[in-house]
Formats: structure tokens, sequence, C-alpha cells
């Protein structure tokens, strides 16, 4: 079987990403990399490790597929004005997942509690319900 701890990583960075974009909406922040990530060493050369790699990865992701936008990228290591799309934050404040909790109330807790299955199934199940949803999460 494939190790797949990039796919645990991925699901770890989108929920601190959305979060932390939520915590700061609608107000344009500088995101940086080390933030969401951890502190990163880069090598002799000045290269940045994977995981840091993988967690700005993560980030211009998340804006090509519609959860967040930015105005630009500092090089590796942040990305300028970041904010949470209409959509993005949409999907945040809905609560069918869980009545009385709001989908950022359920992030929030399962990136809390460090459980890796926990997470990937809220991840999983946002980004269905984030791909249904086609216009607004409101409309159906």
């Amino acid at each position: 079987m494939l190790d797949d701890l990039h796919i645990h990583d991925f699901y770890r960075h989108t929920g601190r990403i959305l979060l932390a974009l939520f915590d700061q909406f609608p107000v344009p922040t500088t995101l940086y990399v080390e933030d969401i990530a951890g502190p990163d060493t880069p090598d002799a050369f000045g290269l940045h490790s994977p995981h840091h790699l993988a967690c700005l990865g993560a980030m211009t992701w998340l804006k090509r597929s519609g959860y967040i936008d930015f105005a630009q990228l500092l090089g590796q290591e942040a990305m300028e004005n970041a904010v949470l799309s209409h959509r993005g934050f949409l999907l945040l404040i809905n609560t069918q997942a869980e009545p009385g909790q709001s989908n950022a109330q359920l992030l929030n807790s399962a990136v809390r509690s460090g459980s890796s299955a926990k997470l990937q199934a809220l991840i999983e199940h946002l980004m269905r319900e984030f791909a249904a949803s086609g216009g607004s999460l409101y409309d159906h």
C-alpha cells in the first residue's frame, strides 16, 4: 500500500488554512506557510522542505478550486491579501452537517483533536458539499 502521509498533510493544511482565513474574514490577510505548516529550514541551496512545499501547494489548490482567493504569492513564503471566497465562507457557516454547530466549529474541533481520520472525514464531507452546491449553499 502506498504511504498516503501527503494526503493527511493536505487535510491538515487545508483545515488550518480555511480556519485561519475564517478567523480573519472578511479582512484580507497575509497568510504565511510557516503559520500553517510550522517552521521550515531550507537546505544549503535555499530550497524548502517537501512539507513546506506541500502546504504551499494546498494554498494554491484551494484558490484554483474556488475555496479561497489571494492577490499573489510572496515567493514560496505566503499568500498576500488572502480571503475566503463567497462559497468558501458559506461552506464554513453552513450548519447542515450537525445541527447547532457550523462547519467552521466542526473543522476547528477536528483540527484541534489531532485525529487524522476525523479531519479527513470532515474535509472530504466539506469538499463534497462544496462541489454539490454549484452556486450558493442555500439554493437547495
